[in-house]
């Protein structure tokens, strides 16, 4: 018996209709089931492959601001969309907490319009002892944001700062 990867999550929420328009026109995920009466949306970003990664029912009961998952992270495939997230956050006022190398990815930290902590997030072919994290610009070019990774990987300063 063994685990084969991780099948969807989900998140309570204050507004429905508010969080699905961040996650289906911001950051692009599909529609791909809801139930009105139950207030519960579900999304793909892989519709023809797979029904749901991510769901949004209405019932939360915490506060905004109290930590209830550390983050949800959403892959890309190039650089280019880690530098087309970068954009589309800026123009829709998205909160960035952090545009990183890890070394083995890049990544954007931001939050939804409830206080929950994301990443779109670009994995490179490379092994480099985690937790690794170094603030790098996406508005870059895209070779200059690589010799930039680079120079960050090999500068001798801390390699992982913690950002609350």
């Amino acid at each position: 018996m063994a685990i084969t990867g991780l099948g969807h999550t989900g998140l309570w929420v204050y507004d429905l209709p508010k969080m699905r328009d961040f996650y289906e026109r911001v950051m692009g995920l599909s529609v791909t089931d809801e139930d009105e009466g139950l207030e519960i949306v579900f999304f793909s970003a892989r519709p023809d492959e797979e029904h749901h990664e991510f769901v949004l029912q209405s019932g939360r009961t915490s506060p905004i601001g109290d930590k209830q998952q550390h983050q949800i992270s959403w892959r890309v495939e190039s650089i280019e969309d880690i530098r087309a997230f970068h954009r589309r956050f800026e123009e829709e006022g998205v909160k960035v907490q952090q545009e990183v190398t890890h070394g083995n990815a890049f990544g954007i930290y931001f939050f939804d319009p409830e206080g929950n902590r994301n990443e779109v997030y670009l994995r490179i072919e490379r092994d480099v002892r985690q937790p690794f994290r170094k603030t790098i610009d996406f508005s870059l070019p895209a070779e200059e944001i690589y010799a930039e990774a680079e120079r960050l990987l090999s500068d001798g300063g801390a390699a992982y700062q913690p950002v609350q």
